[in-house]
């Protein structure tokens, strides 16, 4: 406990009743001002530390409050148990998953932007129907179990997909181990995402103009003008 009169650190003197100056620690982490915004954001490979954050953060949302997650996504893809994880924890929570895909969606993190309540392409969105690349070592046996283990596990990847876009399993199935690519507007129609992304402002209005000539945001950050 300080004493009456002691300086503390940086020039600060304690008297009878004074307060401790707690200091001036800036504003909160992106992370916290997202969350508090109900925004997950999940950049690069889907391995396991990012996919368990991205699980907390979301079934943490989940019990403060009723309102939708909003998942921003872009990755190159990870293994299929990574994805299934996230598709999971997606499926369990009491309310809504909006899924917005900016950047790229390649291998298994397709299948987790279709798997959203309402799933949304920024215009530029990129989306890689593949197999997920796997690298594994061990003995004839070893490797003869994990490679039916590895077909299972695709197989309900698959059929998580395929429930999620309508399409048939077996064409899903073709088109992953051909590697196609489909922009923002093919993805629509193959039944990945459900719309594309407008521009966050119009024009903006002239000098002369009131503010309500300002266009209602379909999409941003942050508040939309009155």
């Amino acid at each position: 406990m300080p004493m009456p009169g002691e300086r503390r650190g940086h020039g600060q003197q304690w008297e009878h009743g004074e307060q401790e100056e707690r200091p001036n620690l800036g504003p909160p982490p992106l992370d916290a001002q997202l969350l508090d915004r109900r925004v997950v954001r999940l950049w690069g490979a889907l391995d396991d530390a990012t996919v368990a954050k991205a699980c907390a953060e979301m079934m943490a949302l989940d019990a403060t409050g009723d309102e939708a997650v909003q998942l921003y996504i872009g990755s190159t893809g990870g293994a299929v148990h990574s994805a299934m994880s996230l598709i999971d924890t997606m499926d369990l929570l009491g309310v809504p998953v909006h899924v917005t895909c900016l950047g790229r969606a390649e291998g298994a993190t397709v299948g987790v932007v279709a798997a959203g309540t309402r799933r949304v392409a920024a215009p530029h969105a990129q989306f890689h129907l593949t197999e997920p690349e796997v690298s594994v070592s061990g003995n004839a046996s070893q490797l003869a179990a994990w490679a039916e283990h590895h077909r299972a596990e695709l197989e309900r990847f698959v059929e998580r997909l395929a429930r999620a876009t309508g399409r048939p399993a077996e064409h899903l199935e073709a088109d992953l181990s051909l590697g196609r690519w489909l922009n923002a507007e093919e993805a629509v129609r193959y039944g990945l995402v459900d719309e594309i992304l407008g521009p966050a402002r119009g024009p903006g209005p002239r000098s002369n103009d009131p503010p309500t000539a300002w266009p209602q945001r379909p999409f941003g950050f942050g508040p939309a003008r009155p």
